[in-house]
Formats: structure tokens, C-alpha cells, sequence
């Protein structure tokens, strides 16, 4: 793994085997959880993301990982944006396979990035987080895979029910995988699982920048 930093974020790139910097990749935006913030990276080097992603042979993805230095995501909220922006203009990258994931804070920031640019992605998995959920219209186009534990007493289920079954009202496609025995602890289970990589490649970007949005008269809606 090496090093880069992003409108002044510093983030940790993993490259498949055999990188070919001519040749183009997805890229997966990893988005991690409260517990890594700060400004020591070798945290991320620690978080179970890549500990149990590392196991995979043929991880396909080039993975980006910024670090939070600040109490959460929605702090650093523009800078990230622009990162996704940077990010997309790297000579190597699929722009029609750029997916995000995260857990816990970073699944809080997985649902909002993906619904202030779905344009940028092909398809979102938050895990144990919530979001907005009258703001999914925005999602119509961005497949949604969803994971929670149900006994989880940090980020309540109902969080990441809500944001599917808006997401389903509105047309979109999202999907929820309920753990029946875990607490908060969605994220192991779910990097553990190759299908959940298989899905992201599956997906490519939907060129359609028509969304559903019936919240736009401040008369009724504030």
C-alpha cells in the first residue's frame, strides 16, 4: 500500500496485483468508522477493512482510503467531495465503476456521499449507518446493498431500514442484510465476503441524472 493525499486528506491506495497504471481499474472508496479517526494513518493499516480484505487473492479494486482527522466525515465534508472528484481524473480509474463503502460513521457518510454526487457511483454498501432517508430519491440509480446487525445498540437497525425502504419507494434498487446476532459489529462479516465484491462489480454507472426529489417547496417543507 502507499501513501497519497487529497485536497489535503491523506488516504491509503491499495492496487491489485500485477497494477498496470495503463490499464484501467474500479476503485472502491473505503470510508471507515469513528474508531480511526484522527491523525495517526497507521490506524488505517490496522482497520479490519483491510485485515480481512488483504486475504482476498484477486481483490480487483484499486482501493482508496481517506483518514478523518476531524470528529466526523460531515467535518471534512467538502474536502471529500473533491477527493471523489480527484480521484475519478486518475488516468487508471473506471469511471463507470467507482463504488463506496463503509461502516458505522463511515456508513452515515457512505449513504450521504453517494446522495449529494450519485453521479460518480456505481453502487453503494453502508454498513450499520443511516442516513437522510427523505432525501433517497437521489439513489434511484445507484444500486444499494445494506448491511446491520439487529442487535447492534450504536446505530439502531431502524437506521438502515428507513434508508432502504425510502430508497425502494422511490424506485430505486436497494437491498438490507440483517446479522441476527450481531451487535455492531456489521463490518467483519461483511468484508469477509467475497459475493459482496462480486455485487460491486456487477454494477456500472447509470449515465441518468434524473432523480426524484418531492421535498423542494419550502412552503411546506421548511
Amino acid at each position: 500500500m502507499n501513501e497519497m493525499s487529497f485536497q489535503n486528506i491523506r488516504c491509503l491506495i491499495r492496487t491489485p496485483q500485477n497494477f498496470d497504471p495503463e490499464k484501467s481499474y474500479p476503485v472502491l472508496l473505503f470510508l471507515h468508522g469513528a474508531g480511526t479517526r484522527g491523525n495517526d494513518i497507521n490506524k488505517l493499516y490496522t482497520n479490519p477493512f483491510f485485515q480481512l480484505t488483504d486475504a482476498y487473492r484477486d481483490f480487483p479494486f484499486v482501493t482508496v482510503a481517506p483518514l478523518c482527522e476531524k470528529n466526523t466525515w460531515f467535518d471534512i465534508w467538502e474536502r471529500l467531495k473533491s477527493l471523489v472528484q480527484d480521484v475519478t481524473e486518475l488516468p487508471f480509474v473506471d469511471r463507470d465503476r467507482i463504488y463506496v463503502m463503509g461502516a458505522s460513521m463511515g456508513g452515515y457518510a457512505t449513504w450521504q456521499l453517494a446522495m449529494s454526487m450519485p453521479e460518480y457511483f456505481a453502487a453503494i454498501v453502508p454498513i450499520c449507518g443511516g442516513g437522510m432517508y427523505w432525501n433517497a430519491g437521489r439513489l434511484i440509480h445507484v444500486p444499494v446493498w445494506a448491511f446491520h446487525g439487529a442487535k447492534d445498540k450504536t446505530v439502531l437497525l431502524e437506521e438502515s431500514v428507513k434508508m432502504v425502504e425510502a430508497v425502494k419507494r422511490c424506485g430505486g434498487q436497494a437491498k438490507l442484510t440483517v446479522y441476527p446476532e450481531n451487535r455492531h459489529d456489521a463490518w467483519s462479516d461483511t468484508y469477509s465476503n467475497p459475493d459482496v465484491f462480486s455485487w460491486f462489480i456487477q454494477h456500472q454507472r447509470k449515465h441518468n441524472n434524473e432523480y426524484s426529489d418531492k421535498y423542494n417547496n419550502s412552503d411546506i417543507y421548511g
